[in-house]
């Protein structure tokens, strides 16, 4: 089988190793991938969101199954571009990515199908959005609508902050047309859980819960990051707790989703919070979490092209999804700044062991050497028997992955060590 996958960071890269576990897989191709994938897959330089050159390849190159990981090709369509010339895919298709691709239509719907979540106001008028803040419980969440690369969600500490992240969505587009409607939401506190999930549209079959430390520091201090490394399972949900959300949050999304005509198929991802009256959705995500992918899927024991195929084809109920019950843990290695302004360029070097167990992000081959291209570089996963030793072991991988510039949080794992004890 001849697969493709879309897209060219941490993400494709687990997922990319992996499928390679799959023997009937013959070829993998990243579009548009990156230098450090490149002994897993064949790159091809096209853009994640250039559909019309990936439908031309797909076409051209006899694809067999598509995985199409990030967000933005999802909500422009490239599942249905892909399906339009009988190309099965991984994904859900723009109707259904809406879930991901509009807060304020995300937030509707479990309104409308009394999902658990955070109160809010949308507007698309400044001046309206405005007033609400003058006058609104703080601290608050001030959200772009749109995609904004992970950026665009603020929780606002005093009046001020909300008054500046409002004026900075919808007067000075920071975040382009995805900020010219806002979602205003009430701020909640509590332990934050992701939790990933296969579905075919019926069936939901989460995957392993995890932890994410989106913090750039020490402490969760520091900028708002896409992930400063990742924990699975997070300790924080129960059994009782997960009995509650697929009772209450997952069955009933799947559900709502069907009733509005928006059937979704692929990796539904529920950013939970969990406070004393039971959880609440923070966000969805219409594919896989990044860097959460690199703990959740070190540890599936089934064949990942199998459960996908299952997701496309309806049969998601007769197909086994098992999970291992060990403990992963990924520390991510960034350039220094990241993620404001930092330098790239820098060769990047890793011992044979490390490279086993590291997916890479930001990186670009330059005359035959691995050097820095982004902010988020490596993330480096160790599976265990338990969180402690998983953590111990993940640093000590981590410090095989050597660059000039290179930082990382010394506290990856902390949180959920202490709700153990």
């Amino acid at each position: 089988m001849k697969i493709m996958v879309v897209g060219g960071g941490g993400r494709e890269h687990t997922i990319i190793k992996k499928l390679k576990e799959n023997q009937t897989i013959t070829e993998i191709f990243a579009l548009p991938g990156n230098g450090g994938m490149a002994k897993d897959a064949t790159c091809v330089n096209i853009a994640a969101t250039d559909l019309d050159g990936i439908v031309a390849f797909a076409k051209e190159n006899a694809i067999d199954y598509a995985v199409v990981a990030p967000d933005d090709p999802l909500v422009l369509g490239c599942v249905d571009r892909l399906n339009e010339i009988g190309i099965p895919c991984f994904g859900p298709n723009a109707k259904a990515a809406i879930i991901e691709g509009s807060k304020a239509f995300s937030k509707d719907l479990m309104k409308k199908y009394n999902i658990p979540t955070a109160t809010y106001e949308t507007f698309t008028d400044i001046e309206k959005a405005l007033a609400y803040v003058e006058s609104c419980a703080i601290p608050v969440v001030v959200k772009a609508d749109g995609l904004a690369l992970g950026k665009g969600v603020i929780i606002a500490q005093n009046r001020q902050e909300a008054i500046d992240a409002v004026t900075d969505m919808m007067a000075n587009a920071k975040f382009g047309k995805s900020g010219s409607t806002v979602v205003i939401e009430e701020f909640l506190t509590g332990p934050e859980v992701s939790v990933l999930a296969f579905t075919d549209g019926n069936v939901v079959k989460p995957m392993v819960s995890s932890m994410d430390h989106k913090r750039a520091g020490d402490n969760d201090t520091g900028l708002n990051t896409g992930g400063m490394g990742t924990i699975a399972p997070n300790p924080y949900y129960t059994e009782d707790i997960a009995k509650t959300c697929m009772k209450t949050i997952f069955l009933p999304t799947i559900a709502a989703m069907n009733a509005e005509g928006r059937t979704f198929r692929g990796c539904l991802y529920f950013g939970l919070m969990l406070i004393p009256n039971g959880p609440k959705v923070i966000e969805y995500n219409c594919r896989f979490g990044d860097p959460e992918t690199q703990v959740v899927l070190p540890l599936l024991e089934s064949d990942l092209l199998t459960v996908m195929q299952a997701t496309t084809n309806g049969t998601l109920a007769d197909t086994e999804v098992k999970f291992s019950d060990k403990c992963a843990c990924c520390v991510v290695t960034a350039s220094a700044g990241y993620p404001a302004s930092y330098e790239k360029g820098f060769e990047i070097t890793m011992t044979e062991e490390a490279e086993k167990h590291t997916y890479v992000a930001g990186a670009k081959l330059e005359n035959g050497k691995l050097v820095t291209s982004g902010g988020r570089v490596t993330g480096t996963t160790a599976v265990a028997d338990t969180l402690q030793q998983a953590v111990s072991e993940a640093y000590r991988l981590a410090d095989g992955v050597c660059f000039q510039n290179a930082y990382r949080r010394s506290d990856i794992g902390q949180r959920g060590l202490a709700a153990y004890k």
